[in-house]
């Protein structure tokens, strides 16, 4: 780091965390210091390091990317998180006087916890609903044990707690409560919707409905917070699939992908509808999916799912394309070529091409709309 005059990291960081200030702690040995630095604006470090874009964020700013590599911020974020979690140096900042005031926060994921963690030191009282039984949502359900570990993300709940936030568990807002019961009957002076992109997109095609399709959602929280990798012991059953093909080319279908693999699966496919230059998963994520062995099948889009006499998922066809013009993303859009098909053998397909939100509380609140 060389500690630039103006250091446009920042700019690149969406909470604005004070990164030479920090780095330069690491430099003089202050680990234990730099971890507080990055808390005064960011109260999850340990998670930001491990699963931030930093690439597309800070360190697409840093001034060395310009002629180098830029500084492994994420790394050293990372580090200085561990440093002062494992060493059981963590202290918690001081609070205002409380105001008075309670807010409630719909959703125990990312966005939940971070608005949790700021307006707790700002004199407020706190209150996370959580439609799960465990905190983290996204962190905890999407995100894998080998990308992000559970008790990290536990630990860093656990530090909000030590603040002074509560968290209300299996609370599905909107159906065990309403919002108007939040404001009227709780005496809440407002509510921040943190329910993430829980409700799964699918493409429409012949064959979905079939035994062995899965939505990323639902294949990650099975594995990742029921514990069906541990099945028969714990009893939440999933099809593992010899075959899978992840429809899709973000983070989740990597995650997707590489838990298929820990599970057992012999072969892998990511299918894609554009080139690798359009996936949108982060450089790290799509090497680690290479260096596993999962096969990218590029410009590829699937039209049909076959199923065999017992309505489980055996193959699936695919179109092959090719890139048009750019499109409203500003991504060159696929086009499919005429007659160019090819079958692929699979006993288990993820689709995983996106989410929006669950339409419960749209449903339960007039007005309330999603953008």
């Amino acid at each position: 780091c060389i500690q630039c005059k103006k250091p446009s990291c920042m700019d690149g960081c969406p909470v604005n965390v004070d990164i030479p200030g920090f780095i330069s702690l690491i430099v003089k040995g202050d680990y234990v210091g730099a971890a507080r630095k990055i808390k005064e604006t960011n109260c999850l470090p340990a998670i930001c390091g491990r699963v931030c874009p930093q690439e597309t964020q800070c360190e697409q700013k840093c001034s060395l990317a310009k002629k180098f590599e830029p500084v492994a911020i994420g790394r050293l974020e990372r580090f200085a998180a561990d440093y002062e979690r494992e060493n059981n140096l963590i202290e918690l900042p001081s609070r205002l006087p409380r105001n008075g005031m309670k807010i409630a926060v719909v959703g125990c994921g990312p966005a939940g916890l971070t608005v949790a963690g700021d307006l707790i030191v700002l004199g407020f009282e706190v209150t996370i609903f959580e439609a799960f039984h465990r905190p983290g949502g996204v962190l905890m359900y999407g995100i894998p044990e080998f990308r992000l570990p559970k008790r990290i993300v536990e630990k860093e709940v656990d530090y909000l707690e030590r603040l002074g936030v509560t968290i209300d568990y299996n609370q599905v807002i909107g159906r065990s409560i309403t919002i108007q019961e939040l404001f009227e009957e709780a005496g809440f002076s407002a509510v921040f919707l943190g329910v993430g992109a829980g409700l799964p997109s699918f493409m429409g095609i012949p064959g979905e409905e079939l035994g062995g399709v899965y939505s990323a959602n639902e294949y990650l929280t099975r594995s990742n917070l029921m514990k069906a990798f541990l099945f028969p012991e714990f009893d939440t059953p999933i099809v593992k699939g010899k075959t899978v093909c992840v429809i899709g080319g973000g983070n989740v279908a990597m995650d997707s992908a590489r838990t298929a693999l820990r599970l057992g699966a012999e072969n892998v496919y990511i299918v894609y509808r554009r080139s690798r230059a359009e996936l949108p998963a982060r450089a790290e994520e799509i090497h680690h999916a290479e260096q596993e062995g999962i096969v990218f099948k590029l410009l590829s889009a699937p039209v049909e799912i076959y199923g065999d006499e017992r309505g489980m998922v055996k193959s699936i066809k695919c179109q092959e394309m090719e890139l048009g013009e750019p499109d409203a993303s500003g991504r060159r859009r696929p086009v499919p070529k005429k007659d160019a098909y090819f079958t692929i053998d699979s006993d288990l397909v993820i689709i995983s091409i996106g989410g929006t939100a669950n339409p419960l509380l749209t449903k339960s609140v007039p007005g309330l709309e999603l953008n």
